[in-house]
């Protein structure tokens, strides 16, 4: 007898870059199991952000299978201004100048027997430096200390002391530490991108360089104005990299709508030892608030150059899962990597394994998210107990009428060790489900009655393999179905195979 078709829990998120532009490989990528696309605003203009969003759309239809679309906000990155040909070679103990005016470091006469001078891309953030802050600049290989700041308003100046020395070239990135910039998280090029995606209809907003509640606010109070509040506002993942976000982790995990651990400039900024301390506590606090979280970053960055990834690669994702992510995130692998079907397809193989000893594991019991306990809301409890119930039975897959996602996520956050078959009529709420663990969305007209979905879900199900005749399934909707905020109703049901004869 076959085998019924093996789903991937955890999801994958896979950045859309040279390496997977063409339709024919985005659609592979969604074979092997990607099902969340990353368009980064950082890289190319809006023309091509068209392309790659008509190409994973393309993809997606030709596949039969909904997937989301990431816009990943820039944010206020700071980088060195222009340098001369070959770069600057700093040494440590050298003296070394941050000024407002444009410079092209380097230059002969620039230097000219005193210190190396650089300008940024954005001066203000002289102002909020002060003496024993940190500059380090190219993801940290390069480390300056702050030991005076001279002049004032246009001729304010930093003075640094290298302490690790390095090759600086143009465009490189500042990182700083220890200092609170005062530059707003979303800068006029993200404004520009946020109407972009609005207008295109990108299904999440990334906010890069979250340092407090107050940035998911600005945003998504901008998106409230473009589009309504409510479920219509295009749904924001807060970006976890600056340390005073962990300052205000709490609040910007209830303010947003997911997460993501961004691990590179995290490890720039802060210990690198603490890390992974950080992402833990990270999906600890989106766990208890019953957010989605993605974990991103060098995941399996030597699949760039190389068809396998490294032993600790492989357990750095497997620990992500472990550890509670509802997704794992490839970046350069897809984006610019030699390998990126082999990527998505090694990384799907990595989370079905730690999938299955998740599922054996006598001593895992689910329990619903810390904050909706609280909250006593009926859906959530019925969803909690929906686990229970899968658990008592053996139970193959759970199904829910889920219109505008609610009930999906809600079983979602139960975080539980099979498929849930999520159906609802609007694409939209189709694509935004993609990032639900466990969550496999459908598309499906309105039944008419819990018995009509239930034969449906049925057909459904065994025409997609995703289980045989004999299962149990177990079912979730409300009554009258389709009717927001009354999910009451839990079925169980033994796949007999009598709906699907009846719609021959």
């Amino acid at each position: 007898m076959v085998e019924p078709k093996s789903v991937i829990l955890t999801k994958i998120v896979a950045t859309v870059g040279p390496a997977c532009s063409d339709e024919a490989v985005l659609v592979r990528l969604i074979e092997e199991g990607a099902r969340v696309f990353r368009i980064n605003f950082s890289h190319g203009g809006f023309e091509g952000f068209e392309r790659s969003l008509a190409a994973v759309r393309g993809a997606a239809e030709a596949s039969g299978v909904h997937v989301g679309v990431v816009g990943d906000l820039s944010g206020p990155k700071l980088r060195v201004g222009k340098v001369c040909d070959g770069g600057v070679v700093l040494l440590a103990g050298e003296c070394v100048e941050f000024q407002r005016q444009a410079v092209v470091a380097g230059e002969q006469g620039v230097v000219a027997g005193r210190a190396v001078v650089f300008s940024a891309t954005d001066s203000s953030f002289i102002d909020d430096v002060e003496p024993g802050h940190r500059v380090l600049l190219d993801d940290g290989a390069v480390r300056m200390l702050v030991v005076d700041k001279t002049g004032e308003g246009e001729g304010r100046r930093l003075v640094c002391s290298v302490t690790v020395g390095g090759r600086v070239t143009s465009a490189k990135g500042i990182n700083l530490p220890d200092t609170d910039v005062s530059v707003p998280s979303l800068t006029g090029y993200d404004w520009r991108c946020v109407d972009w995606a609005v207008e295109h209809g990108v299904d999440f907003l990334a906010l890069s360089f979250v340092r407090r509640a107050e940035d998911v606010r600005a945003l998504k109070g901008r998106l409230s104005e473009l589009v309504g509040g409510g479920s219509q506002a295009i749904p924001v993942i807060a970006k976890i990299e600056k340390p005073q976000a962990l300052d205000d982790l709490e609040a910007i995990v209830r303010e947003a709508d997911a997460l993501m651990v961004a691990r590179g400039d995290l490890g720039v900024e802060m210990d690198l030892t603490m890390v992974p301390v950080i992402q833990k506590q990270i999906i600890a606090q989106a766990h208890d608030y019953g957010k989605p979280v993605i974990v991103a970053t060098q995941m399996l960055q030597s699949m760039i150059e190389s068809p396998t990834p490294s032993r600790a690669e492989a357990s750095d994702v497997a620990n992500a899962i472990y550890d509670g992510a509802d997704a794992v995130m490839l970046s350069g692998e897809t984006a610019v990597g030699q390998y990126p079907v082999q990527a998505v397809r090694i990384m799907g193989m990595i989370a079905k394994t730690v999938q299955r000893a998740m599922a054996e594991a006598v001593d895992v019991q689910s329990r619903p998210p810390i904050r909706l306990q609280e909250s006593r809301y009926r859906t959530a409890a019925l969803a909690h107990g929906v686990n229970v119930v899968v658990r008592d039975l053996g139970a193959k897959l759970m199904g829910v009428w889920s219109q505008r996602g609610g009930g999906a996520r809600y079983l979602s956050q139960n975080r539980p060790s099979i498929p849930i078959i999520a159906a609802s009529s609007d694409p939209v709420v189709l694509r935004r489900m993609s990032l639900l663990f466990a969550v496999e969305p459908v598309l499906m007209e309105q039944p008419a009655d819990l018995g009509a979905f239930a034969d449906e879900l049925e057909r459904l199900i065994l025409d997609k393999g995703l289980a045989r005749e004999g299962d149990q399934v177990v079912l979730l909707a409300g009554e009258p179905i389709g009717t927001p905020g009354v999910t009451n109703t839990l079925l169980i049901r033994e796949l007999d195979g009598t709906a699907k004869r009846g719609s021959n």
